[in-house]
């Protein structure tokens, strides 16, 4: 049977854990992850698949239809709310349903139905035509990264190098005196910049291709920073430049 990978984002304990063990009676949602908070939920989508959102509303820090307003790529949400007045804006924001708490079992699985069914549609079409369909997805060239509390876009273009430190990830911009310190791997930054000028040249560097000034004794150059680059990477990044070495 095919599982939605899903998340419950709320402030309370107690609708939070509502909502995770209506989760588990459905045996085709699989909860991957329990959030108090939206800036919880962002670290998640960063790092994890997830298909569906359970989302409340009424957070403090940042409301949940204001934090789907920062997603560029929406997963199927579902609102569930004490709250009535959020529902004109939930139809804009394109929600698959919008629960009032408390919320029954039954209406919750009648929601949870419909976006596996909207889930399933959404795939079928992708299978049958995924040429199309991908030339129809539009390169985004930002996305937003979780500062202290607060969601910062980040402009790809803009990017130098990102540096990796364990859990956290040193994101370089040109122009700025500091960089952006975020928790995020080095394999989900590979991810977010794969389709731009980006290179992995170390395990612990990866740097935009168009702001490189010079390479000299396997280290690249852009502007006071000098990046290593690791005999592993060293082949590629020549051939990605069309260097050939003299023999």
């Amino acid at each position: 049977m095919e599982k939605l990978q899903c998340i419950v984002v709320d402030d309370e304990n107690m609708g939070r854990k509502l909502l995770e063990e209506n989760v588990r009676q459905l045996p085709f949602l699989e909860l991957v992850a329990s959030c108090k908070n939206a800036f919880e939920a962002m670290e998640v989508l960063q790092t994890q698949t997830v298909d569906l959102i359970f989302l409340d509303i009424q957070m403090p820090g940042m409301l949940g239809t204001q934090f789907l307003q920062t997603l560029k790529e929406k997963p199927l949400t579902i609102l569930v709310t004490a709250y009535d007045h959020y529902a004109v804006e939930s139809y804009e924001l394109d929600v698959v349903d919008y629960l009032m708490k408390p919320v029954s079992i039954e209406r919750f699985s009648l929601a949870a139905h419909k976006a596996l069914d909207l889930f399933q549609n959404k795939k079928n079409k992708l299978e049958a035509s995924p040429k199309a369909a991908n030339s129809e997805l539009p390169q985004e060239d930002f996305f937003f990264v979780n500062v202290e509390y607060a969601l910062v876009r980040i402009s790809i273009p803009q990017i130098t190098h990102i540096e990796g430190l364990k859990d956290y990830v040193k994101i370089y911009l040109e122009g700025e005196r500091r960089p952006i310190l975020t928790k995020l791997t080095m394999k989900s930054m590979e991810a977010k910049v794969m389709n731009h000028s980006f290179m992995r040249v170390h395990k612990s560097f990866i740097v935009n291709m168009r702001k490189i000034e010079s390479i000299k004794q396997q280290r690249i150059k852009i502007g006071t920073f000098e990046i290593p680059v690791s005999d592993s990477h060293a082949s590629d990044l020549m051939e990605k430049l069309n260097f050939t070495r003299p023999s």
